[in-house]
């Protein structure tokens, strides 16, 4: 698989405490890579040292085929979770300065900006200060200078803190448009509804460790346990609940449907398969909801941490 980035074991400590041991992950070119873990497991750490904030004290970090060096920052965008704007500065004047900083000549940066703000609509911001500005309004122009140099990597850590719903869907949309424009993104988030909606490939990170990652699809496809939930219709409810309990094992019931007499989880054995299933629910009743349910990044985030 062609990467963009690929850290191979890398490891940091900060006196006795181990911040990352021996962690490698590899970002496919073009995708969207969920970098997941809870709080202190090392997740920072490891954008810090790919941002080349710190470095690391075993491992190596490859950009692009690269070994990392500090020209390459010019092609790494990064949305940190602590906003870094200056609060007394214009809008307008600190987006140019910040451009600069990041190659883009006075010029081209007015003319980027000009997009972005006309995009976003908030053209009207431009000589406000930042401290006049809302969370959520300060976090679209920190977005904006994250993107504008148009870099190889984009890192947004939490980039959906501050907004309301129908601006974190404006964001997560453009987050998309960019991938789909050739981005590579390594994405941080607490919100796995998030992960679920974005994530092409997920890294989880506990205590200092890699204790996860791949293919989103596929993990989800590891962690389903062939169970399937089963909504019906019947005048006789106990009868027909009774021979589904004698014939597959059944659990308790917890989706939301409507109008459904029987409500039931249904765990198939390796042998049986989902046809197996159906054709003796619709002899019994009539079938309204047949789904099977598929570990959410939530479920598999909750079930990794807790075992180990």
């Amino acid at each position: 698989m062609n990467n963009l980035l690929v850290a191979d074991s890398v490891s940091k400590n900060f006196g006795n405490f181990t911040a990352l041991n021996n962690v490698s992950i590899s970002v496919p070119k073009g995708s969207i890579f969920g970098l997941l873990g809870p709080n202190g497991a090392g997740k920072t750490t490891l954008i810090r040292i790919i941002n080349q904030i710190t470095m690391p004290d075993t491992g190596q970090v490859m950009l692009d085929g690269e070994p990392l060096m500090p020209e390459h920052i010019q092609n790494i965008g990064y949305l940190p979770e602590e906003r870094g704007l200056y609060k007394s500065m214009k809008v307008g004047e600190q987006a140019l300065y910040l451009a600069q900083l990041k190659g883009l000549t006075k010029q081209e940066a007015k003319k980027r900006l000009k997009y972005w703000f006309e995009k976003l609509d908030i053209g009207d911001w431009w000589n406000k200060k930042i401290q006049e500005l809302s969370k959520g309004q300060a976090q679209k122009i920190q977005f904006i200078v994250t993107v504008l140099h148009q870099p190889k990597l984009l890192i947004f850590d939490e980039p959906f803190s501050g907004f309301d719903p129908i601006n974190a869907n404006l964001i997560k949309d453009e987050i998309l448009q960019l991938r789909d424009e050739g981005a590579t993104v390594i994405f941080s988030t607490h919100r796995m509804e998030s992960v679920e909606e974005l994530c092409d490939h997920i890294a989880l990170i506990h205590k200092s460790n890699k204790v996860l990652d791949g293919k989103l699809t596929d993990i989800k496809r590891q962690y389903k346990t062939n169970t399937f939930e089963v909504g019906l219709q019947t005048d006789t409810v106990e009868s027909v609940t009774n021979a589904i309990k004698e014939k597959f094992e059944v659990m308790p019931a917890t989706f939301k449907n409507l109008n459904d007499d029987v409500k039931l989880n249904v765990k198939l054995k390796a042998q049986e398969n989902s046809n197996d299933l159906l054709k003796f629910l619709t002899s019994k009743a009539e079938v309204h909801h047949f789904v099977e349910v598929i570990p959410s990044a939530n479920d598999i985030f909750i079930q990794t941490v807790k075992n180990n």
